[in-house]
Formats: structure tokens, sequence, C-alpha cells
């Protein structure tokens, strides 16, 4: 069985303890296209907010694909799992004929992707959006501006590191927004010595 692992965001260029469990190169918008945004904050990236796969804020974005060493599904997804300190229930798969993830929509896209392309199965990382814990309110683009104009030092170094790093493909309604966001560009100045206006 040929699987592979689907990326978007920081597994492309920090790829950790998957390295011994995967082979050959990123295929750079080899993947489905799926809706993603930047509205998890993640403790790994020091409260920043990461991208995932939010179908009801995001947007349709490209996906990339890696090709793991494993030819069962299961072996596969614990090293994703571990790579992403995840549960494996939010590890999400999908073969030519069966699928298991949290968004039945992306899991059809996957499947599909499958059936038309190179690979017999394939893995993604299903975490959900979190913003709206409290205190923060729901997701929108400016409170999420505002969210981040709270960070300070190595915590906004991380966010913008990590937003700034992720393919260009991954243009998600924030990414866009920051990008005309004068506060956000001048961040590549130097993010710990500027704050929020």
């Amino acid at each position: 069985m040929k699987i592979a692992i689907l990326g978007w965001g920081s597994l492309l260029w920090d790829i950790e303890n998957l390295a011994p469990f995967v082979t050959g190169d990123w295929r750079m918008s080899g993947g489905p296209a799926l809706p993603m945004e930047f509205s998890r904050v993640s403790p790994k990236r020091k409260m920043g907010l990461a991208v995932c796969l939010d179908p009801e804020n995001g947007a349709l974005c490209a996906t990339h694909a890696i090709q793991s060493t494993r030819t069962d599904v299961e072996l596969a997804v614990q090293d994703l799992a571990a790579r992403e300190r995840a549960p494996i229930g939010r590890i999400g798969w999908a073969t030519t004929t069966d699928s298991f993830g949290r968004l039945p929509a992306v899991n059809a896209l996957v499947t599909q992707w499958c059936i038309e392309g190179d690979y017999d199965a394939a893995l993604w990382t299903d975490l959900e959006p979190n913003f709206e814990q409290p205190p923060r309110d729901t997701f929108t683009v400016p409170r999420a501006i505002a969210y981040l104009k709270t960070l300070r030092g190595e915590q906004i170094e991380e966010a913008y590191r990590y937003i700034e790093e992720a393919p260009s493909t991954t243009m998600t309604p924030l990414r866009r927004a920051l990008e005309q966001d004068p506060w956000w560009t001048s961040l590549s100045v130097g993010p710990a010595t500027r704050t929020a206006p």
C-alpha cells in the first residue's frame, strides 16, 4: 500500500521525528485542496495561531504530499500522531474505499484524490479550530488580528514566523488580511521590538 501524508503548515519545514518514516521530497501542491484557516491557538507555537482544517472560516488551499515509508495505515497514523503530539483520533485518513476524520466533506475529497491519483491512502492532521475558547470569542479575521496584537516577545515572533513560513498556497482569509496590515508587515523588521498600536 502506497500512503501519502498531507501537509500545509509547519510539517513542511519541521518534519521532526517523522523524518525516518517518510521518503522523497514534498510534492508541492500535490495534494487535494482543503478548507483551512489560522484559527487554532497552539501551545506548541507559543500561543500563536496555527493553520487547521476549518470549513466554516477558511478557504480552499492546496495541500502538499510526501510518501510514508509505511505500508500499513495504522502504523502511519501512529507516526503522524507522534509528530503532532496529537491523539490517534485527531489523525484523519482515507483510502480508496474507507475514511476516518471529523469532517465528512474532507474525508470525501481525500478519498476521491486517492481514487484518482497515485496513492492507496492518505493521512492528515485533523486538529480542530479552538479560537473561540474563553476568553476569546468566535473567530473572525478582525478578532484574530486583535488577538495577535496581544502577543509579546517570543510569542509574536513565533506567530509571525509560523504564518510567514507557511507555503504561499496557504492563502486563507486571515493571511490575506495580514498581508495588507501595516502592523503585521512592520514585524518583518523585528517582531520583538514592535508593539501593537
